[in-house]
């Protein structure tokens, strides 16, 4: 089966669902008033040098100040690409950050990862703009090659490339879409981002420090340029206006793909006919069963994402050692299509049922790598640490699906769990016990969730009156509905 498009445009939002096998891989989403920043391009200012980590804080304009390291300055990315001979003097090329940048510098930068919960935007010096065939890097030379065009076809590219941009300078990386590109189709996205490119010095000339300069396409059109591939067959949307935006979007960048626009005019809504908001429901959970009757649990923290996979109610292959080895297979599938359409990134620790023999083991990790290598993020894999983990890394550009879509509970501020209406009740006794040492009220009255105030006229009444009769006080209690268990008040009156 081919991979399918949908998107479900509003005024105020925009979702996108790759569905493939008849099951949803990816899920986008762009809202008008939280639009993410990822490539866009803004004239900085140098707020705060920090030479102990070699960094610095840049105003982009924003609520908190972006991240810059030295890595990302144009001096030491211009080492990385220097011929083989002058790697030794790299050190010399690329001086500390303290050198390159001081405080109150304006510095074009842009933007390559969103600002992700309590850390800011991470930048780069290193322009680049993307079109539909090239990334122009207008302060580099270097001229790359996706990974994924094969081999013996990348130097002809590059060839080709070089031949028709060596006149103006810049370099380019050649993206997967270039690979059967003609030389006129080259030519004119390389005049279109040159264009671009000489709009964004003008302004930056033009525009005081903190001041947005380029910002990348919308999600609609993003589509058309990142997400199509040869697998693609169809691109649903369901809103007229936005199905003629893209139909001239791709008549004028990417005719390749104009013949591919569908537009949905079913009574259904589009991602209820394709069970996508189930999908998304489901993939806000902790619990993701499998077919097999086994089942992961998935736990997103600020430092790393676990995922700890259990046979379940799995009991089908001839022995344990199959029955273990046919779960962690179907695991590994939906493992990394759990991370695609989840969104999840950073250092992911991946828990299979522990395997006695290295064959299943080997299998496993084949299997788990295969089905990564569909994942348009760039991940990273190691194999079975001495505990029996998978250690891998997803890059991490925007937030996860569940932090782009929910927020921390009130109730439990983000701990997943709650005190049970016992532990508050002892909590609330301690307390009038602190206060009526302090203070000498007529009464203590106790405001409370419907569960504890239940508990205290029943099974902890006797409790509540030997504490009344120690302090000398009446207490009495009040039910709120609308208080969440953990909280409670208790006036002196």
């Amino acid at each position: 089966m081919g991979q399918e498009i949908l998107i479900n445009w509003a005024p105020h939002e925009t979702r996108v669902a790759v569905v493939e096998q008849g099951a949803v891989q990816e899920v986008h989403i762009e809202r008008a008033l939280e639009r993410g920043l990822l490539g866009n391009i803004y004239q900085g200012k140098v707020s705060r040098v920090l030479p102990g980590m070699q960094s610095a804080f840049i105003d982009i304009g924003l609520d908190r100040a972006a991240f810059l390291h030295v890595a990302d300055l144009i001096p030491n990315i211009l080492a990385k690409h220097a011929p083989p001979k002058d790697k030794e003097t790299a050190p010399q090329m690329a001086p500390p950050i303290e050198r390159q940048i001081f405080e109150g510098q304006a510095l074009m930068v842009q933007v390559l990862k969103d600002p992700i919960g309590s850390k800011g935007a991470r930048l780069t010096a290193q322009i680049s703009i993307a079109g539909r065939l090239l990334v122009f890097l207008p302060q580099d030379t270097h001229i790359g090659v996706s990974q994924k065009i094969p081999h013996e076809q990348r130097e002809r590219l590059r060839q080709r490339v070089l031949e028709l941009s060596s006149d103006l300078g810049g370099g380019f990386i050649l993206r997967t879409n270039a690979e059967d590109a003609s030389d006129d189709e080259l030519a004119e996205d390389i005049a279109y981002l040159r264009k671009t490119w000489a709009r964004i010095k003008d302004a930056a000339l033009r525009q005081p420090p903190a001041t947005l300069l380029h910002q990348d396409l919308n999600l609609t059109r993003r589509v058309l340029r990142d997400m199509v591939t040869t697998k693609t067959t169809t691109i649903r949307i369901d809103s007229r206006e936005q199905f003629g935006v893209l139909q001239g979007f791709a008549e004028e960048y990417m005719p390749d793909t104009l013949s591919k626009l569908v537009l949905h005019t079913g009574e259904r809504p589009l991602f209820e006919l394709f069970n996508v908001d189930e999908e998304i429901s489901r993939a806000l959970g902790r619990r993701v069963d499998m077919k097999s009757g086994g089942y992961l649990i998935i736990d997103q923290t600020e430092a790393l994402t676990t995922v700890d996979v259990n046979t379940g109610g799995f009991v089908g292959a001839r022995n344990f050692d199959d029955t273990v080895f046919k779960t962690n297979l179907e695991a590994a599938q939906i493992i990394a299509r759990q991370l695609r359409l989840r969104n999840l990134g950073g250092i992911i620790i991946v828990d299979f049922i522990d395997m006695a023999r290295e064959e299943h083991r080997t299998a496993v990790l084949a299997e788990f790598r295969r089905q990564l290598a569909k994942d348009r993020v760039k991940t990273m894999i190691g194999g079975f640490s001495s505990l029996g983990l998978v250690e891998m890394t997803r890059k991490r550009t925007r937030e996860s699906l569940a932090h782009l879509l929910c927020e921390v509970c009130p109730a439990c501020s983000g701990k997943g769990q709650v005190k049970t209406s016992r532990s508050l009740c002892y909590d609330i006794m301690r307390e009038i016990l602190r206060e009526a040492r302090a203070f000498n009220p007529r009464e203590f009255r106790v405001v409370a969730s419907p569960q504890v105030i239940e508990l205290f006229l029943d099974e902890e009444s006797q409790h509540l009156a030997s504490l009344s009769d120690f302090i000398n006080k009446p207490i009495s209690l009040q039910s709120d509905n609308s208080m969440p268990q953990e909280q409670y008040d208790i006036a002196l009156l």
